[in-house]
């Protein structure tokens, strides 16, 4: 039995939380065994909504033991690993300290805010010889796993171009308005458009260059919107683009368009469909679960195995966040290309 604690109870712990609970009630081999915030209010509150459907609605604790303080929740509980949905900022400071006292580590993504804290993380991982896994959950979610294995499958021939977009309202719930924060979320940029940013990492690898163009419209906060060119040797166009401050009755939207030598994916609002060169369009069948539970699912068939998780290494989204930061700094300075590898 894998005996789990979860750090933080926002928006996305809560996602985290019912997606244990149903692990649980499944007879799946893991046990919610505590659940640490260090706002005490969120233990009473039942909903904290965000923009997106996390399945966290509504709040059962049952009898797991409750912490504000996740070192004394270390300390005093025989634990396998922890799960970190916290704040941006904490990421690294509380993957380390887990890392260091023996425990396995599935943390939310991004993976932190510089590139030199994720290398801090990996010599964490390296030195305790534990599991460290960044929750990059487009790696698995049902559409984007299709465009994956298309992209490497080659089904339609090579990628000719590729667009992405999530955008959606301006983020208004967070603990102590942390989001609107640039030094403790990176803006727009790092907690949101990286999703984009991981994928085209995911399908494509480390691109030669990046152009940014990015606007701040909440002061203090960052960049609000952003526009991203990814350059490659073979030429294809890849693109990457996410605004939230889009409010008003929008919602919030995911989507992409990636066209092949033969054929076109598109993901809308209505689910994704194939568009094949010479034949009829169709909806591929899929999963039915989102990317949450299946990365949590993920995560522990790794752990029960004793195998290291190769579809979302610490590497890998190390990777990310060098070209996350390329972009910051192209749009910083206006410059035209930035490499990222040398970030």
């Amino acid at each position: 039995m894998l005996k789990v604690a979860l750090i933080g109870l926002g928006g996305m712990g809560r996602g985290h939380l019912a997606n244990y609970q149903r692990l649980m009630a499944e007879g799946y081999p893991v046990q919610l065994v505590a659940v640490c915030d260090i706002d005490e209010a969120k233990f009473r509150k039942n909903d904290i909504a965000i923009n997106i459907e996390t399945g966290g609605e509504g709040l059962e604790l049952g009898d797991v033991k409750l912490y504000t303080d996740y070192k004394q929740m270390i300390s005093e509980l025989d634990l396998d690993y922890v799960d970190t949905p916290l704040p941006t900022y904490e990421h690294a400071k509380a993957a380390i300290y887990a890392l260091d006292h023996g425990l396995h580590v599935l943390c939310e993504k991004p993976m932190a805010l510089t590139v030199e804290q994720c290398k801090e993380m990996i010599a964490a991982r390296d030195r305790s010889g534990k599991t460290l896994m960044i929750a990059q959950c487009l790696r698995f979610w049902p559409a984007y796993e299709t465009l994956k294995a298309y992209v490497d499958e080659k089904t339609y021939g090579e990628v000719t171009s590729a667009y992405f977009f999530r955008g959606g309202s301006t983020p208004m719930w967070s603990f102590n308005n942390w989001l609107q924060k640039k030094e403790l979320s990176g803006g727009v940029l790092l907690d949101q458009h990286v999703h984009d940013v991981d994928t085209i990492n995911w399908l494509f690898g480390m691109p030669d260059s990046v152009c940014c163009l990015a606007k701040n419209v909440i002061p203090g906060s960052g960049y609000d919107a952003v526009s991203t060119q990814y350059f490659y040797p073979d030429g294809k166009v890849v693109n990457a683009q996410d605004d939230w401050t889009i409010n008003g009755d929008f919602g919030f939207e995911m989507i992409f368009r990636v066209n092949f030598e033969r054929g076109c994916l598109v993901l809308s609002r209505q689910g994704l469909t194939v568009y094949p060169v010479g034949a009829p369009a169709f909806v591929p069948d899929l999963p039915a679960d989102d990317g949450y539970y299946r990365e949590i699912r993920y995560f522990l068939n790794c752990l029960e195995k004793g195998l290291s998780p190769d579809r979302c290494t610490p590497e890998s989204t190390m990777d990310t966040i060098r070209i996350a930061s390329a972009e910051q700094r192209s749009a910083d300075t206006g410059s035209s290309r930035v490499n990222p590898a040398a970030q």
